[in-house]
């Protein structure tokens, strides 16, 4: 009986830790990767301000070409939104939805995961002049993980995991776009 209550004691002890630590550990994570697109920022910007376009370059968009797509509103504007659902479980079910535009600069969204698990990020992306028909174009990512979730982030790293991702997207963008 001794040894059982001490294994209790000790695993009690670990939970009550793991909480404690979880109190201290940073909440918000943000992911950013950018490239320079051979092509001015005017023309770059036209082409990401809608979001159906993403379907031709990013990533998750990608890995699941039967996914079921909705829009609603008016794509390029404030309000529009573009859902997905999808039977694989790393593409899931979510939308994402136009915030915010600033002409020629910048485009920010709200993405809603829904499956596997519910979430909520915010992304942009931003352009600006790299050269003569150049523009550096940034994509990125800010997301939260509640207490006490938050303590995954000190044994993950969102960047290592969506990073590549957001890379591989924008590379993608250049070939389309060159």
């Amino acid at each position: 009986m001794k040894i059982l209550k001490g294994i209790l004691f000790t695993v009690l002890g670990l939970v009550v830790l793991a909480l404690v630590v979880a109190i201290f550990v940073k909440k918000e994570y943000t992911v950013e990767r950018d490239i320079v697109i051979n092509k001015p920022r005017q023309q770059v910007y036209d082409y990401i301000k809608y979001l159906k376009n993403q379907n031709n370059f990013s990533k998750w968009a990608k890995m699941d070409p039967s996914m079921k797509t909705e829009f609603r509103g008016t794509d390029g504007t404030v309000g529009f939104v573009s859902a997905w659902d999808s039977n694989q479980k790393d593409v899931g079910k979510g939308e994402q939805e136009i915030k915010g535009l600033q002409e020629g600069k910048r485009i920010d969204t709200e993405i809603r995961f829904i499956k596997p698990f519910e979430s909520t990020c915010s992304a942009y992306m931003t352009t600006e002049d790299a050269g003569l028909n150049s523009t550096k174009v940034t994509w990125v990512f800010n997301g939260k993980m509640n207490y006490p979730m938050n303590l995954m982030l000190l044994c993950m790293s969102m960047d290592k995991m969506i990073g590549g991702d957001l890379q591989i997207g924008l590379n993608n963008l250049k070939g389309i776009l060159e």
